[in-house]
């Protein structure tokens, strides 16, 4: 089975720029390609996609060029101001990098309106022409205006990152399953199965937490529009790798192998055009 992993990060650590990652120790160093390829191997997946963590075009120049390197790198999620007056100018010149599929920005951290701006809705409009995806990151509260955003986009390659972050240290779901179930009629909106350890209590979780917000995403998207991901590394505050990837592939194994085929890598694959 071909098995992509959808979401990994790459960076050397800074402390200036890398401030959010204060309260998580394990996460202050170097992770560098090398340090993931053979937790790939082991796991038996054979490419990622290597996601913007720093808001700059630094920064996907840095994962261009790893994956210049690395061929496990199977794409890029970078980063450019997409509310810039030239974000057309700078989406061409960055159209030059095959390795670039898509484009994120940081959402979890800007106002709960952020999405509706005009500027930054004119960037991701000019997306299309590129043939570029939009990664959605959003906390669970700010499902409400995603939903208005998407709207405004029924051409445009879209996907919600780590099931925009439940609470399920709280075990709250029915607010977020409802703008889910929501945001999922839009046909063009994909949903990546990752970043959920860490939005249970760190390293305390049991595989029974996560399962009923696995049962909404499985019945809003069907197999057809989820993709699987790990968050690597920052995972690794609540749990290992293996652990995330076996859950998954316990939770679906009443599954036909070509269900399980798209949620591991064939859905990744079109999506991200690999």
């Amino acid at each position: 089975m071909t098995c992509i992993d959808a979401h990994v990060h790459f960076w050397k650590y800074n402390r200036e720029r890398d401030a959010w990652m204060d309260d998580m120790k394990l996460l202050q160093k170097d992770y560098v390609p090398q340090t993931l390829e053979s937790t790939l191997r082991r796991n038996d997946v054979e490419g990622c996609i290597a996601v913007q963590a720093d808001q700059s075009e630094v920064e996907t120049r840095f994962l261009c060029e790893l994956a210049k390197t690395h061929s496990f790198i199977k794409g890029v999620v970078g980063w450019i101001d997409l509310r810039a007056d030239n974000v057309e100018e700078r989406l061409q010149h960055f159209s030059e990098y095959t390795a670039i599929k898509g484009y994120r920005h940081i959402v979890q951290g800007e106002p709960n309106d952020f999405l509706l701006q005009k500027d930054f809705q004119r960037g991701v409009k000019a997306l299309k022409q590129f043939d570029y995806t939009y990664d959605v990151l959003i906390y669970h509260h700010q499902l409400e205006p995603a939903l208005e955003f998407v709207s405004q986009f029924p051409d445009q390659k879209l996907i919600i990152d780590h099931c925009a972050k439940p609470d399920i240290r709280h075990k709250a779901i029915d607010n977020w399953a409802r703008w889910m179930k929501e945001i999922a009629r839009h046909p063009n909106m994909y949903c990546k199965l990752s970043g959920l350890f860490t939005e249970a209590v760190w390293k305390e979780w049991s595989a029974g937490d996560f399962y009923p917000y696995l049962d909404v995403a499985f019945e809003a998207f069907g197999t057809g529009r989820l993709i699987y991901g790990s968050d690597w590394p920052v995972i690794l505050v609540s749990g290992m790798y293996v652990q995330w990837k076996s859950l998954l592939e316990k939770y679906m194994e009443n599954y036909e192998e070509e269900e399980r085929e798209k949620v591991f890598g064939l859905n990744a694959i079109q999506f991200y055009n690999l």
